[in-house]
């Protein structure tokens, strides 16, 4: 089996953050985001990146790299390349840029993951981390503006995180090969016809 790297994508409060860190706690492999952008108010932010000043993010050497909102991203190209050796599953989170630009270089050994959601499970989600009416409606306005809401044609896989987390969380543990199908005779009892009294 090619050893890969995963790329969650899809608009703020979809669930990238909470599948990262499920597959964290279940010991798979991150490679960190670097950003400029300062620490906010959401205890996720410390989990996915690595907060750097704008000065130090120019002197490292970035595999990929991206602006969003002002600020600057980047995977730094030894973590990825290593990540690549080393692991036989990685994950990142990042944007539409970010997946094009490493689906080109990594190919076979890059797929990417969108995680779909609708308006009023995205509001929701926003309202429980604590937003603001006008930061919900920031990151709708940035969100449609920009893509994000279009980013699944680009992805290699969709899964749509508006029932619940743990669906959500099987269907993306079986895109990753990190699920084992049943023995048929398990599955015939599983699926026969059962004779009741």
């Amino acid at each position: 089996m090619t050893n890969k790297i995963y790329a969650f994508i899809g608009p703020h409060a979809a669930g990238k953050t909470t599948f990262l860190k499920k597959l964290l706690a279940m010991g798979v492999n991150y490679v960190p985001t670097y950003t400029t952008r300062q620490p906010g108010k959401f205890s996720s932010d410390r989990s996915v990146y690595r907060f750097i000043e704008k000065i130090d993010f120019f002197k490292r050497d970035f595999i990929v790299k991206t602006t969003y909102k002002g600020d600057y991203y980047g995977l730094v190209k030894k973590d990825v390349l290593d990540s690549l050796n080393d692991y036989p599953i990685t994950v990142i989170v990042g944007d539409t840029s970010t997946i094009k630009q490493l689906a080109k270089l990594l190919k076979d050994s890059f797929e990417s993951i969108y995680i779909m959601t609708d308006y009023v499970s995205l509001i929701e989600r926003m309202l429980k981390l604590g937003h603001t009416n006008e930061e919900i409606k920031h990151h709708l306005e940035y969100a449609e503006n920009n893509g994000e809401f279009e980013s699944w044609k680009f992805a290699t896989h969709v899964v749509k995180n508006v029932s619940t987390e743990e669906k959500a969380m099987n269907q993306i543990l079986s895109i990753m090969g990190l699920t084992e199908m049943l023995p048929v005779e398990k599955i015939k009892a599983l699926t026969s016809r059962r004779v009741t009294e």
